[in-house]
């Protein structure tokens, strides 16, 4: 937890349920990282509002390089929906200190999967990146290809410590599932995930 600096005003039921959460993954290390939580979220023309009638709605947003994730408030009353979009949100860091050999395997795995035309995914952040993409995507590793993969790794993480068994958005096959989480067992068996 010395990671997190969440807000001293988050309600226990919430701090209760991330350490819960952090307690099934890895542990983590890197320099702090600053959780806050805002009514109301959505993002315009690049940037985050809080409490503003305009743009799209959003749950959440990472800022990586100022080591901050945003929250809606509205998440505090649903702790299934915070603990799956808090590990999504972390593991855009994970991802980003992930290295290039690491994110190329994913990349390979996840490619694998729609060359034998695997339907499906582990959250809609992914899935609605993957529907769109067409063959040059993936081989010419497009910025749209790109996109997908981390948030297909994003949302598998969430799938896999954010403890919510069942979702509406868990639609990939359980023998992808489980190659996917052998994967994130074989890259952290002895190390800890760095944000």
């Amino acid at each position: 937890m010395d990671v997190l600096r969440f807000p001293r005003s988050l309600p226990r039921r919430a701090r209760l349920r991330l350490e819960q959460v952090l307690s099934r993954m890895p542990s983590l290390e890197g320099r702090p990282v600053r959780v806050r939580f805002r009514p109301a979220l959505s993002a315009w023309r690049g940037r985050l509002l809080s409490g503003k009638p305009r743009g799209t709605s959003v749950h959440a947003a990472s800022f990586l390089r100022r080591r901050s994730i945003v929250f809606d408030a509205e998440l505090l009353e649903h702790p299934g929906e915070l603990a799956r979009i808090f590990v999504h949100e972390l593991f855009h860091l994970a991802w980003l200190r992930l290295g290039n050999p690491r994110r190329r395997s994913f990349e390979d795995l996840v490619a694998a999967e729609i060359r034998r035309h695997a339907r499906g995914e582990l959250g809609w952040s992914a899935e609605r990146r993957k529907l769109p993409l067409a063959a040059v995507d993936i081989q010419g590793r497009s910025r749209r290809w790109r996109e997908y993969v981390c948030e297909s790794f994003c949302d598998t993480a969430a799938w896999l410590y954010a403890g919510v068994g069942r979702h509406p958005e868990f639609t990939l096959a359980t023998s992808l599932r489980k190659r996917r989480r052998r994967w994130f067992r074989d890259v952290w068996a002895l190390s800890s995930i760095s944000i």
